[in-house]
């Protein structure tokens, strides 16, 4: 067992080597699968050493209590032994009186003169019986303490074998749970590492957007659209099922097309910033002539602002002047605060990026700043927002589009609130009242289905027909009721290389058919929304009756088994058949 383990450790150490490469995007599910194999293999070999282990364990208990027991049994022999010993002391001078005598009177009996000294019959026979009795009394003694000393002697032996035995197999259970504590040590941290990198690259697969608006604003997706909308595309039969996402990470802070959407309802920069950011106040600085950038130290405010690309200009004339000054705040706090500056300590301390991973900072935009953006930068010249809770700069995160729900989060000590980002404040007019809604966000209610470099894998709109939904919701009953087997529910797309280990949709209805039965039809779907901004469940109507899965549960196995690069992107999305 040992040898076999260490087999199977070494196979699937060498394949998580080969995974530590750079991630191809086209490679990723193949990596996952590799990844997936490798975890099968420390499965198999870790079910039975951990058994062993247990069963060790419980016997090196057992052989403790057993010794223990021996221990007690041998002072308890230890006491008897003292307490015969001291009687053995006096029975030892009586039994060499009562030997010598018994000797002494064998060679002295004479019956001949018993009788001659006999008065009478009587006597004879009382005097002959007496002696009888004395004789047998004294061969009795001798005997007995003979036989005890014997008994005592085996049972102190055999106690002694015994301890000698248990000590044995005590030291060799110790040794070999020693050496599986160590090699289930070894397998638990590299399992772990196979969990993060399958983690990351799941992520990697499934993380389509992360960005702000730029620039210039996103031209609605093809075939990305529900029913009804301008971009909706029918799938080939019906019915037909898609996954629609509110939104798209991280949902946290200002919200651009939200704030597009405020501005254009008549609010202004002022009571969008506090919307999005709480408990804020607008404080006039005397801000730093330079920043620090990683492409080198530049003017702060007639030029690393004049060119942070985040938001388009061209809304300052279509209504959104007020969502560009906002951005202008934002995008200097944020700047500043990354840097380390501080009311207490105003330097910049440490250098900006100028990419999408901090702020997009163009040098054609700076050289050339369109008239809007360089007004919204000019009239809020030095304004930064203050925390009311900190009395200091906050961190002011800010994305495109949260799907009409923004998450709270803390920053530098500064808490944002968790809100609908609707006309009427709550969930009730959500999601045709949403802010980013009525802006035109393309990225509000979308179905995702290709990945961030633009692959489709095959599949030209979100839709899956009736039998590739049952076998996500075939899915999503085996994972429910048995989570380890999520190592064979990877998507089974060839075009993104085989995939080891992962159940085809024959294989996933008979694993389904074992935990109440599987699916085959589905003839309505219903989700439910939580006051929090997240899909709390949805509910099937199937062939085997009502289904219910929480929306995180099947968010997961949506991502992990739906064909091509078909995905929800967001906590918040919904489930329709078409």
């Amino acid at each position: 067992m040992k040898h076999r383990f260490l087999w199977l450790f070494l196979a699937a150490a060498f394949l998580f080597s080969g995974m530590l490469r750079p991630v191809r995007a086209e490679s990723i599910d193949k990596q996952l699968a590799n990844i997936q194999h490798s975890l099968n293999l420390l499965a198999k070999a870790l079910a039975p050493l951990e058994s062993e282990y247990s069963q060790l364990q419980a016997k090196i208990k057992a052989s403790r209590r057993q010794i223990g027991q021996i221990q007690q049994m041998m002072r308890q022999l230890d006491r008897q032994l003292l307490d015969k010993e001291a009687d053995l002391a006096v029975k030892k001078i009586v039994l060499g009186q009562k030997t010598r005598r018994y000797y002494i009177n064998l060679k002295k009996f004479s019956p001949l003169e018993m009788v001659l000294s006999s008065h009478s019959p009587q006597e004879l026979v009382f005097q002959f019986g007496w002696y009888q009795a004395v004789l047998y009394q004294d061969r009795q003694t001798i005997r007995q303490v003979a036989t005890d000393l014997q008994q005592l002697n085996r049972q102190g032996l055999k106690l002694k074998a015994e301890k000698k035995q248990l000590a044995r197999l005590q030291s060799k259970f110790q040794k070999r749970a020693f050496f599986l504590a160590g090699e289930i040590s070894k397998a638990h941290r590299y399992r772990a590492q196979l969990t993060q990198k399958q983690e990351e690259l799941l992520r990697l697969k499934t993380e389509m957007f992360a960005t702000s608006v730029g620039e210039t604003p996103p031209v609605l997706a093809a075939c990305a659209g529900p029913p009804g909308s301008a971009n909706f595309c029918a799938p080939g039969s019906r019915p037909a099922f898609a996954g629609f996402s509110f939104g798209a990470p991280h949902r946290k802070g200002m919200s651009q097309y939200g704030a597009y959407g405020r501005a254009k309802k008549g609010q202004n920069y002022q009571q969008i910033l506090q919307a999005y950011y709480g408990n804020v106040r607008l404080e006039k600085i005397n801000p730093p002539a330079s920043i620090a950038t990683t492409v080198g130290s530049l003017p702060f405010e007639n030029n690393y602002l004049w060119g942070i690309a985040e938001m388009p200009s061209g809304w300052g004339d279509k209504g959104g002047f007020e969502a560009l000054k906002a951005q202008a705040v934002a995008a200097r706090t944020y700047a500043l605060a990354y840097t380390g500056w501080r009311r207490n300590s105003p330097t910049v301390k440490k250098a900006i990026c100028t990419s999408e991973h901090c702020q997009v900072y163009s040098r054609s935009k700076a050289a050339h700043p369109p008239d809007t953006w360089r007004r919204a930068v000019s009239e809020t010249q030095g304004q930064v927002l203050i925390s009311n809770q900190t009395q200091e700069i906050i961190s002011s995160w800010y994305a495109s589009t949260a799907g009409g729900a923004i998450y709270s989060y803390q920053a530098l000590g500064h808490q944002t609130p968790n809100l609908w980002d609707t006309e009427c404040g709550n969930q009730s007019c959500w999601p045709g009242q949403a802010y980013e809604n009525t802006a035109g966000s393309p990225w509000f209610y979308k179905g995702w289905f290709k990945n961030r470099h633009g692959q489709s894998c095959g599949h030209h709109n979100p839709w899956l027909s009736e039998s590739e939904m049952a076998d996500i919701v075939n899915a999503l009953i085996i994972y429910k009721n048995d989570s380890g087997s999520v190592v064979h529910l990877s998507q089974t797309d060839s075009c993104w290389g085989n995939v080891a280990n992962t159940w085809s949709a024959d294989q996933v209805r008979r694993e389904a058919e074992k935990h109440g039965g599987a699916v085959s039809s589905i003839s309505a779907v219903t989700v439910r929304y939580n006051s929090g901004g997240y899909t709390q469940e949805v509910e099937f109507a199937t062939n085997r009756g009502s289904l219910t899965f929480s929306g995180n549960d099947l968010k997961y196995i949506f991502n992990l088994r739906a064909p091509g690069a078909i995905h929800l992107t967001s906590r918040l999305f919904n489930i329709i058949r078409y």
